[in-house]
Order: structure tokens, then sequence, then C-alpha cells
């Protein structure tokens, strides 16, 4: 970790993943942009001096924010980018044009680096070409060097098989500085390893048997749709991985299971324990202390969209490494 502080701008913040990450790895946010009322309630709670702008990215013009100016990071954890091919709709489009916004503000601001976290397609899918064009054109003509990468957040210390699709982008000599960071060598722990500890907190007999039998990672947290119904842990085929560990991914739970909760291995999924918002968010790497906002289904989705503060960590070590004096000669 760098000695050095730097600043950034966070936009499409959320409940603050990417921005808790980069902040102990050295960056602190002069604003974070985020447009859903639950998650800037969440940033607000849990770090009073943060500067949240409850806003739509695309209505931020940088000129009227002096704050903005000159921040060595813009950092973006976007709404997952549909393909061309999936675009049916107008609204179709909000995340397309999230990302677009995103570059225009690269192009007001100038950040020394640039951090856009989105769908592991996004970096070398023939669907997203235009897009990755896009990108790189306005990029390019602005002096910045483009890196994509796609890291599974399993490979730094998370319980889950979640691929990011990233883009870091630095301007002038820095650019040769930046590594991207290696997977840890040990393997990652399992969802049982995790939360066993809090499945038996309210002491459920079964909870050690449950933990051993869930002994792999977990499938990738998915927050689902504004416009959908309430809070579960995916489609049908993630559902059905969920079931293999013994959980059943239908609902989030309101509490852990009690003392004679009645699980029966292999039975009946209705009759699996349900995760809680507090263990999904274990499972995301989020702190134990961290304050999430909103109702049962908000709080959810929050974290289903959330960048996992640890993989952002160290892609800010690696950044800040990189724009420190040295320029990366220790990363």
């Amino acid at each position: 970790m760098s000695a050095l502080r730097f600043t950034s701008l966070e936009v499409c913040a959320g409940a603050g993943g990417l921005a808790l990450g980069l902040e102990a790895a050295g960056f602190d946010p002069v604003a974070l942009i985020e447009y859903n009322r639950h998650a800037c309630d969440t940033l607000r709670a849990n770090r009073l001096g943060w500067r949240v702008l409850e806003m739509d990215l695309r209505d931020f013009v940088a000129q009227e924010h002096p704050y903005a100016r000159d921040v060595d990071l813009v950092s973006a954890g976007l709404p997952r980018v549909k393909s061309p091919a999936a675009v049916k709709r107008a609204e179709d489009r909000y995340e397309r044009e999230l990302l677009e916004a995103t570059v225009w503000l690269v192009a007001e601001v100038q950040p020394r680096a640039v951090l856009i976290e989105n769908v592991p397609a996004l970096v070398g899918d023939e669907a997203f070409a235009d897009i990755r064009e896009f990108v790189r054109l306005e990029l390019e003509h602005l002096g910045y060097t483009l890196h994509w990468h796609v890291l599974d957040a399993s490979g730094f210390g998370l319980a889950q098989d979640r691929k990011l699709g990233l883009l870091v982008a630095l301007r002038g000599e820095v650019a040769a500085g930046f590594r991207w960071p290696e997977p840890l060598s040990a393997p990652a722990p399992t969802v049982g390893a995790v939360l066993w500890k809090s499945m038996g907190a309210r002491g459920w007999r079964g909870a050690s048997a449950w933990a051993a039998q869930a002994d792999r990672t977990a499938p990738a947290i998915v927050g689902g749709s504004e416009r959908r119904g309430g809070a579960d842990l995916g489609p049908t085929g993630t559902k059905r991985a969920w079931a293999r560990m013994e959980v059943n991914g239908g609902a989030i739970g309101d509490d852990v299971p009690g003392p004679d909760f009645p699980w029966e291995p292999g039975g009946d999924v209705k009759l699996m324990p349900k995760l809680t918002v507090e263990q999904v968010a274990l499972l995301q790497g989020f702190p134990a202390h961290w304050r999430l906002l909103g109702g049962k289904t908000a709080r959810y989705r929050q974290l289903g969209h959330a960048s996992p503060p640890p993989v952002a960590q160290v892609l800010g070590e690696r950044l800040a490494a990189a724009l420190s004096p040295k320029g990366g000669s220790d990363a």
C-alpha cells in the first residue's frame, strides 16, 4: 500500500465497494455520484466526510464542481452494459449512456488515471467491439494508454466466482508503470468456511454439518433489475448451484436459522437455509461494520451490483504504485 494519498472522483458509486477498496489503497474521493437513494444513504451513513451527490451521472457537469478538477483518478463501477444486439428499446441504452457519460467526464476532468469495472464480455467479446472502439478512440485522443483485463474475485480471497471486466487507462509516463495484480497462490475460501460462524449465530445445531458440505465457491452474486420483483440469488441455473450447497436461493432470509431449524441434507429446497443480506455482504468482501441502508431488497441489490472491496483494494494499490514518483517500480 502506498504511503501517499491520492484523490478520486467516483461515479455510479453504489454501496461503496469500489470506493471502500480504493480508500484502503490510498485514494480519497472528492465526491461520489450515485442516483439510487438507498445507496446514497449507505454511503453517507458509513463515511460522514464523503461528499455524496445524489444525481444522475448524465446530469453532472464538472465545471460546476471545482473540487472535481485535477483529481488523480476517475473510478466507475458501472451498471452492466448490454451488447448492441441486446438493446431492443430506448431504455435498454441506459447502461451504454452511463459508460459514454463516464468517458465524457474523463474528457472534462482529465485525471491521471481511469478505472472502470463492468461485464467481462466488454473486455474482448466481439459483440462489444463497437463500444470498446468508442472508448479507445476517445481516451487515446486524450493521451491515455488503455489496459483491458478480466480478474476473478475468487483469486483475491473471496468465496465467489465473480469475473470482473476492467479497464485501466493512464495518461503520460505513468502508464508504463502499471501492472495488473496477480491472483493469490492460496485457494479461494469456501462458502461454508466464510459463513459457518454466522449460520450458527442463533444456535443452529446443523451449522457445522452444513458448512462442511458447502465446500466450494459461490456463483456470482447478482443484484437484479430495479424493474423486477424481490430479491433472490439469481436465475434458475444459479439457484441450482446454490441448492447444491444446501442454500435456498429463491429468496433472501430475514435471519439465520434458529436452534431447531429443520434441515435435511438433499431434501426439499424450500427447507434449506436462506442467506441473509449480512451473509451476502461477507461473500462480497464487505467488512462487518459496513451498514447498508434501505429495505431488504434494496440492501441486497446494492450488494449484487457492488464491486468487491478486496479486489478494488489490490487494483488501487497497483494504481497508486504507478502514480507514485517511483512509477510502480516496486509493484
